[in-house]
Parts: structure tokens; C-alpha cells; sequence
């Protein structure tokens, strides 16, 4: 059984909804982390519903820290409960990206996840596995997780924007090469990447510009 993640939502400035971006937050984080890129992502996305929920899993001893899936490296957690945890969670945001479809009645080609840190790793391995292909995916500072799976698990081919800051101190800037070489081996044709200059484990402005680009371009507005 899939669980409900409690959502934080800003209503499109037109009043029509034409597209949906769904922000997916970072380790520790919650969905308050991400929704006010829907400030200044609004104005030109006028007809976008931001959505961003929290992730499953509270964390022990982090009153208002969420997780998508316990890391090993941070709190003892064993790979095995990792994985398990990565499998619940993958379950729950499809489950929810199938309710935000028939709730707001948009199709898979109107909605963009927009990804941070462990949010990219969820965006990634559950967007690529979908049935229907979604308008994009906008992966920050994340990784893609066991890239040697993706060639025979991968289901659909979104464009995607690879982007991170090249002084990461939590997830190297290497994970972004890795993720574009393994998705080009899988045969992905539209992909992106960004190298935020200057910048640590964070979103830039620069960053946020390009994102931006990225969906104005893919959402065809």
C-alpha cells in the first residue's frame, strides 16, 4: 500500500492550468525547501501549478527532515534497507504522479519533476520507468542511481537537464558526466547539462535560468 505525500501547492497566476512542475526536495528537506522557486518561476510560467511534496520517510532525531530512502553513509542504514526504501518510495511518487494526472487533468507531457539532490535520484529512476513519456525532468545536484540497470529497466525517454554546482561537497560534480554517459548509452538524444560555476551543493541563479529555458521550451510555452 502506497502512502499519501502530504503537498504544498501554489495555484497558477492565470488561473487556468495548463502545466504542472512538481519540485521533488533534497535529503533532510521537505517540501517547504523547494516551493518558493515557484516565485520567480511563476511570472513566466503563468499557467503552471507548482506542486511539492514531502517525502515518505521522517528522520530520527530531524523533527522537520524528510527522506525518499535512508543513505547508508549518513545513518548506518544497510544497502538492503536502502533499496527497499528507494522501492517504497519509487512506488509512492508514482502513485502520486498518476493521482496529480487525473486530479488536475493533465497529461504525462504537461508535467515536469524538477528534482534536488535526492529528489534528482527519485525524479530519475521514476521518471525513466514510466509508461508515458513526461515533458521533462530537471535534475539538480542528484545522481542517477545504478546506472548499469537503466539500459534494460528504462521505459520512456523524456528530455532531461542534467545541472550542478562544480563545488559540491555532498554530491560530487562528477555524478553529472556519469549520468550523461549512462543515459546516452541507454539512448537517450535529449539531454542537457549545466555546470553551475562557483557554486556548492545548492541552486543557482544561473542554474534556475537554465531550468527555466528548459521548461518554457519542453512544456511549449
Amino acid at each position: 500500500m502506497t502512502r499519501v505525500l502530504n503537498t504544498l501547492r501554489r495555484e497558477p497566476q492565470s488561473g487556468e492550468i495548463r502545466s504542472v512542475v512538481i519540485f521533488l526536495h533534497g535529503y533532510g528537506a521537505n517540501g517547504a525547501d523547494l516551493i518558493g522557486l515557484a516565485d520567480p518561476l511563476a511570472e513566466h510560467l503563468p499557467d503552471t501549478l507548482f506542486l511539492s511534496p514531502d517525502a515518505p520517510e521522517e528522520i530520527p532525531g530531524m523533527p522537520m527532515g524528510r527522506q525518499w530512502f535512508p543513505i547508508p553513509w549518513i545513518d548506518g542504514s544497510s544497502e538492503e534497507e536502502s533499496a527497499r526504501g528507494m522501492a517504497a518510495a519509487a512506488d509512492d511518487l508514482n502513485a502520486f504522479l498518476d493521482a496529480v494526472m487525473v486530479d488536475e487533468d493533465v497529461l504525462p507531457e504537461q508535467v515536469v519533476l524538477f528534482g534536488f539532490s535526492q529528489g534528482t535520484m527519485m525524479g530519475l529512476h521514476v521518471g525513466l520507468r514510466r509508461e508515458d513519456e513526461m515533458a521533462g525532468i530537471v535534475a539538480f545536484s542528484g545522481r542517477l542511481m545504478a546506472p548499469e540497470l537503466l539500459e534494460d529497466e528504462v521505459v520512456s525517454k523524456p528530455p532531461i537537464l542534467l545541472v550542478h554546482g562544480d563545488m559540491d561537497d555532498v554530491v560530487p560534480v562528477q555524478s553529472l558526466p556519469e549520468a550523461a554517459e549512462a543515459l546516452q548509452k541507454a539512448g537517450f538524444t535529449d539531454v542537457y547539462a549545466h555546470i553551475m560555476k562557483g557554486t556548492a551543493h545548492g541552486i543557482a541563479p544561473d542554474g534556475l535560468s537554465v531550468a527555466l529555458a528548459f521548461m518554457r521550451d519542453k512544456l511549449h510555452l
